[in-house]
Order: C-alpha cells, then structure tokens, then sequence
C-alpha cells in the first residue's frame, strides 16, 4: 500500500492513495489553516470508523441479516501533552434493518474488533483503548 502527500501551502496537504483518490487535509486557522478539509487526527479515526463499519456490514450480509443502514459513531480522547496520540475511542453503531438478530449483530461488531479491522487491532496494539457497543432500530 502506498500513498503520497503534497503540501498545498499554509498548513493545507492534499493525499493521494495508491488507488488514485484524493482528500484535502487542513488545519485550524489557530495553526495556520484555513480549515478547508479534515485534520490529519480526524482522517485517523475516520479510516478506522470506515474499516470497522465496512466489517460490520460485509459480517451481517454474510450472515443473511436483512441490514439496511449501518452507521458507526466514533468518540475519541487524545492525551494532552504531545504527542497528543489517542488514548481512548469508543465505537457505537446503530444497525437498521428489518428482523436482525441481536447475537449476530453482536457477533458482528465483535469480529470486526478482534479479527478483521486492521485499523482498530493495530490502535489497540499501540496502546488505545478501545470499546465498542451497538444498537438496533427494526424496520417496520
């Protein structure tokens, strides 16, 4: 996997993934930016929001449960002295659907935790703590 950061001036950066999209990163004006994109930081729990959430959804349509929407809502703290690296983040989904199955939810949310997102064991291996819950809103 690669990617290649340009500065763009200021305190703005433009990030090109190996597949060829592009994100503007920026800063608050407080630090020279002129907030025109997300925060590095913030990309950082954006990317983990995205590689749990994708897990979540790919488990239960494997698992035949009649999902729908799938959100994750992310929650972190930084330590407050530099580096100001993430100490703790939670994740909270809330799933909808029609008749899911709490336990494969569950199990699910799980998975994506201790088996398959690369982005949240490799936070929690670096010392983040990191929690998770669900919720499940039915459909009628």
């Amino acid at each position: 996997m690669k990617a290649r950061i340009q500065w763009a001036g200021e305190a703005m950066f433009l990030g090109e993934s190996g597949s060829g999209h592009v994100v503007v990163m920026d800063g608050p004006p407080e630090n020279g930016g002129r907030n025109l994109g997300v925060r590095p930081m913030e990309m950082l729990l954006l990317g983990l929001g995205g590689c749990s959430n994708f897990d979540v959804v790919s488990i239960l349509k494997k698992s035949r449960q009649a999902v729908e929407s799938c959100e994750a809502f992310l929650e972190a703290e930084r330590a407050d002295e530099d580096p100001k690296v993430f100490t703790k983040i939670h994740l909270r989904f809330v799933v909808k659907g029609r008749g899911l199955k709490d336990a494969q939810v569950k199990r699910a949310v799980e998975l994506s935790a201790e088996k398959y997102c690369s982005a949240s064991i490799m936070l929690g291996r670096a010392g983040v703590e990191i929690s998770h819950d669900y919720e499940i809103v039915e459909l009628g």
